[in-house]
């Protein structure tokens, strides 16, 4: 059997739970992580199986986090992997292995991930919110959330809020730190890429709002 059945046949039922999730974190967002992680995992030797179905149902529960029905959707997004998982031919320890790999990818979790695979869905999930392709999605972020896009009156450092009271403290807050979260060297080497992108974007959109350019 190829390694590649379950997570094919995982995939349309991960597909249901994005049903008017909002584009920072849709299903096209779940389709780059594949993407990226297809890209990074050609450096290494990945459980395939293991790998492709953890993203493919990592972000299940962001829509139900993003309505407020839950506070956690990477602890909810694997515990409900889990129940989903069991209706098909896998073990409790692949289970277990694709929960892991859920559970370690969000940035705010204190999970840090153990197993290759838990590392590069990890890697690819912070890519797509690096380079082009993230500062899309911060601002498509800011907006879903009321935020203003940028406040000279609140600048970055008397910004006391976690991640960015503006989406361009947001950059500074969270998205410029992503490449030192990066497990892998491949995933490194393309996050520090995509930084150098941003923070040429970031410098050039405060110059701009300043009237220096």
């Amino acid at each position: 059997m190829s390694p590649r059945t379950l997570p094919d046949e995982i995939r349309p039922h991960a597909e249901e739970y994005f049903e008017n999730v909002a584009p920072a974190h849709d299903w096209h967002h779940v389709q780059r992580v594949a993407a990226l992680a297809e890209t990074l995992a050609a450096e290494y030797d990945p459980d395939e199986r293991i790998l492709f179905s953890a993203v493919w149902l990592h972000d299940i529960g962001r829509g139900r986090e993003d309505r407020g029905e839950i506070d956690d959707h990477a602890e909810w997004g694997a515990e409900e992997a889990g129940e989903l998982l069991g209706g098909f031919d896998v073990t409790d320890s692949e289970i277990e292995a694709v929960q892991h790999c859920i559970r370690a990818h969000r940035f705010s979790n204190d999970v840090d991930a153990e197993t290759l695979e838990a590392k590069l869905l990890s890697d690819a999930d912070n890519l797509d919110a690096l380079g082009a392709v993230g500062i899309g999605r911060v601002f498509c972020y800011g907006a879903e959330h009321d935020q203003p896009m940028h406040d000279p009156d609140v600048p970055v450092e008397a910004d006391k809020t976690r991640s960015g009271a503006t989406s361009v403290n947001h950059f500074h807050k969270k998205i410029l730190r992503l490449p030192e979260r990066m497990y892998t060297d491949a995933g490194k080497r393309m996050a520090e890429e995509r930084r150098t992108f941003v923070e040429a974007f970031v410098e050039r959109f405060e110059a701009e709002a300043a009237g220096e350019r």
